[in-house]
């Protein structure tokens, strides 16, 4: 089973860490090498050029969420950030509920506002937790610790049954698992993993109906509604949820859009039909080895209590994640078959 784009990528070692950082495509090397040339001659800088694209950025991304279009689309540079004006609208006292184990940058904007109620619950009894009591249900649609999937449409019928909202952190998801914006009431997602983005470059997604309910944190002079007007004497920010954009790195947009781009040539679908029989083998080849891999509809492999195996690893040029005393190995676009023999081959070693 090849790489489904060979051509765009170059790994010189066998690159198994998707969850914690995408490889950068040809194309994105390109485009940001052209930007930057062009940039360091002083004939057109990132605001006079590179900004054109934002408007693109936007809408690429609401592709990937079925129903959301560009004006529900802001951007910042990372997904705490982006949940900040979530978490400051909630009212003193509200509950949060939360799996236990998720990432820290979705729990931790509720964790360290001491005034309100934040309850961990194992990710099997998610939608069984929530109560009327309960304001705000947040989740990471692929744990990034293991690569279980949470159920959207069960937590989607849930929340609304007992009128709470939904915010759902698609980082370790979005670039090969088809998501629909009406799943969430709030959506964030980093671009640099699984959408082969940049780091400095995060997206929140929202409807207009819910913009009202949120406050912005730190408005900055781009989040203005006509921001070249407003330089020097704000006036009001937008009714979109634009008015949560953060000031953008614009080498980081030419870098994220070209990525979007390759993303979209190839089709969710097929990405993520191809990371998951890579997975689905690769599963298949540790339980042969002896190991227990956790189960889950998810290019993350997770293997408990193999964290001593890391070094060997690394010795046979094989970069996987060590978490939690166990070993992580991401699958994505640009790995093949022979990745899967390599990993295998250094783990049964010795």
């Amino acid at each position: 089973m090849p790489s489904l784009a060979p051509d765009e990528f170059t790994p010189e070692i066998t690159y198994l860490n998707t969850a914690s950082f995408g490889l950068p495509s040809a194309r994105a090397l390109t485009a940001v090498r052209e930007a930057s040339t062009s940039w360091a001659t002083g004939r057109s800088g990132p605001t006079s050029q590179v900004d054109l694209l934002v408007p693109d950025l936007r809408a690429g991304f609401a592709r990937l969420l079925d129903g959301a279009t560009a004006d529900d689309i802001a951007l910042g540079s990372g997904v705490a950030g982006l949940i900040a004006p979530v978490a400051a609208a909630l009212p003193p006292g509200a509950e949060v509920l939360l799996p236990e184990g998720e990432f820290a940058s979705v729990s931790m904007p509720f964790v360290y506002r001491d005034d309100l109620v934040v309850r961990f619950v194992p990710l099997a009894e998610l939608a069984a937790q929530v109560r009327p009591e309960t304001e705000l249900v947040a989740v990471s649609v692929v744990q990034s610790a293991d690569g279980r999937v949470a159920d959207l449409p069960e937590l989607r019928a849930v929340t609304r049954a007992n009128n709470a909202r939904l915010l759902v952190d698609a980082t370790q998801a979005a670039g090969w698992l088809p998501l629909r914006f009406a799943d969430a009431d709030y959506w964030v997602c980093a671009s640099f993993k699984w959408l082969i983005g940049a780091r400095s470059v995060a997206f929140l997604a929202t409807p207009p109906e819910f913009v009202p309910q949120l406050r912005p944190i730190g408005a900055s002079w781009y989040a203005a509604e006509d921001r070249w007007a407003e330089l020097y004497r704000p006036a009001a920010l937008p009714a979109t949820a634009r008015r949560f954009d953060t000031t953008p790195d614009w080498l980081g947009v030419v870098a994220a859009l070209a990525g979007l781009s390759l993303i979209e040539e190839l089709t969710v679908d097929k990405i993520g039909a191809h990371d998951l029989e890579l997975a689905g083998h690769f599963r298949a080849g540790l339980r042969e080895l002896g190991f227990e891999p956790v189960e889950a509809p998810s290019p993350i492999v997770s293997v408990p209590g193999a964290g001593d195996l890391a070094a060997r690893l690394e010795q046979a040029e094989v970069v996987a994640s060590a978490r939690g005393g166990g070993l992580r190995f991401a699958f994505h676009l640009y790995n093949s078959a022979d990745d899967i023999e390599r990993a295998l081959s250094a783990l049964r070693a010795g």
